[in-house]
């Protein structure tokens, strides 16, 4: 198996400390890497900083071809690449190579971004004394960027903090999931490549006590999260003067109007609820359906549940494989059982075996039961009967969480209504919340994070606005 070594400046690194990546779904020896300490971590803030001002210093359209020349090898090496994805943590191939794809645009879509940063030219004369000035407003990288990814997406997510960084003309120390690297540290390897300045961007493992230092030292300028709302929260807490953006996941919700035509509709339910074993930001987790087609939801979606193939996620035919560690398949079955002990139905799955949930759908779910109070990060959903439109999006909206949700209706008022009222940061009509394209906007509201996410979005925070006053000698 390959040994990745860290990639710091042009040098490759290794320390005393090795980490192992195995396959959740048979143990196997993925690759090694290691754990960078603080010693590493201070060489890669120093050489950020150095980096920080040849970066910006680059034409944009110099960093452009950069972006590109990322992309392009990538898509080069997108079979190679999506085995990898695969093995490391346990994604169907189906879905890493989709990921894989998703990252290649993402970072197409920061080479197009590079091109266009936003400035502007202000009329100051609308006041006396403004007469004879006018304004030039134009954006300047804020610094350096500490970024932290799960591991649930281990490459688009980081492609989504990586990508505009470059394209803003910021550097990134970025700290991928210990638990999936290897991906992430591919992508430095190809970042090396390009003409970009070395040290503008890093790939360093990690462990919680030295990542920590990316919240708390005051040299970054910007932390951007994706994780769980317990630690962004905190690290928000911990950040100082920072900025933070903090993409922290929900417990999405889908409501299916009774127009809805179930058989069209089955293969975006199915795979909003269960893909990757429902290991999503963007899971569908609870369904709210209308009364007049609730059984029949129920038994499409159960026997669509029980056709979906489970295995060995390098198959191309497979759908469900293991979960990303015990613990976390031990934590949903935990979770399962409290929920049916406090009287929910199990309408299918409910069950686990080799390390692989299976696909799970309850009814008659008390609304405090952790299955719909938080976020299952796991191949379980709920389905609730709803009479009127209005009382389904009362019990949508009743959650601490407010990522994306998924409105199914032929309806023009009820459209608007759902788009008005819908606490969340996107509503995705006639589809599930799961969907996703890397140029829009993607954050969510109360505990489900702050700011946004999506290439020009995300840029907005990494740039700073600088006005120059002129006129009047």
């Amino acid at each position: 198996m390959r040994e990745y070594p860290l990639l710091i400046g042009d040098r490759n690194v290794t320390t005393t400390r090795p980490l192992e990546v195995r396959n959740p779904f048979d143990g196997s020896l993925v690759g090694t890497t290691f754990l960078a300490g603080e010693q590493e971590l201070e060489q890669t803030i120093a050489l950020a900083q150095q980096a920080g001002s040849a970066l910006w210093a680059m034409p944009s359209h110099a960093r452009a071809t950069a972006l590109r020349q990322i992309a392009d090898e990538m898509r080069g090496r997108r079979e190679e690449l999506g085995l990898l994805l695969a093995r490391e943590c346990a994604k169907p191939i189906k879905y890493a190579l989709v990921e894989w794809d998703r990252a290649i645009q993402t970072f197409h879509v920061a080479s197009e971004e590079a091109t266009r940063l936003p400035a502007e030219v202000l009329q100051l004369d609308n006041s006396p004394a403004g007469e004879g000035r006018e304004g030039i407003v134009r954006y300047f990288p804020v610094g350096l960027v500490a970024g932290i990814a799960p591991f649930n997406y281990p490459i688009n997510l980081v492609a989504h903090k990586v990508a505009p960084a470059i394209a803003a003309g910021c550097p990134i120390i970025l700290k991928p999931a210990s638990s999936a690297p290897l991906s992430a540290l591919e992508l430095a390897g190809i970042i090396g490549r390009t003409a970009l300045p070395k040290g503008a961007v890093t790939v360093l493992p990690m462990d919680r006590g030295t990542g920590n230092l990316l919240v708390t030292d005051p040299r970054f300028e910007l932390l951007s999260f994706t994780g769980s709302p317990e630690v962004g929260w905190k690290m928000k807490a911990q950040a100082g003067k920072k900025r933070v953006v903090l993409e922290l996941g929900g417990n999405a919700g889908v409501i299916i109007t009774g127009g809805t035509d179930l058989d069209k509709a089955l293969p975006r339910l199915l795979m909003g609820a269960f893909a990757y074993s429902g290991q999503v930001c963007i899971h569908a987790q609870r369904f709210f359906v209308h009364r007049s087609l609730f059984a029949d939801f129920c038994r499409k979606m159960a026997d669509g549940a029980a056709a979906l193939k489970w295995g060995d996620p390098t198959d191309p035919t497979t759908d469900i494989s293991a979960m990303i560690d015990s613990s976390n398949t031990s934590r949903v079955a935990e979770w399962l059982a409290e929920a049916v002990a406090a009287g929910a139905k199990v309408v299918s799955g409910g069950f686990g075996r080799d390390g692989i949930f299976a696909p799970t759908i309850l009814s008659d779910v008390p609304r405090e039961a952790r299955v719909c109070t938080e976020e299952v990060f796991g191949p379980i959903i709920t389905v609730e009967a709803f009479d009127d439109f209005s009382d389904a999006i009362d019990s949508l909206n009743d959650s601490r969480f407010g990522l994306q949700a998924g409105v199914y209706t032929d309806s023009i008022a009820e459209m608007d209504m759902a788009f008005e009222r819908i606490q969340c940061g996107g509503v995705i009509l006639n589809d599930v919340p799961t969907f996703r394209v890397d140029h829009m906007p993607y954050g969510g509201i109360k505990d489900s994070g702050l700011g946004r996410e999506g290439v020009k979005y995300a840029m907005r925070d990494m740039l700073e606005p600088k006005l120059l006053v002129k006129g009047r000698g």
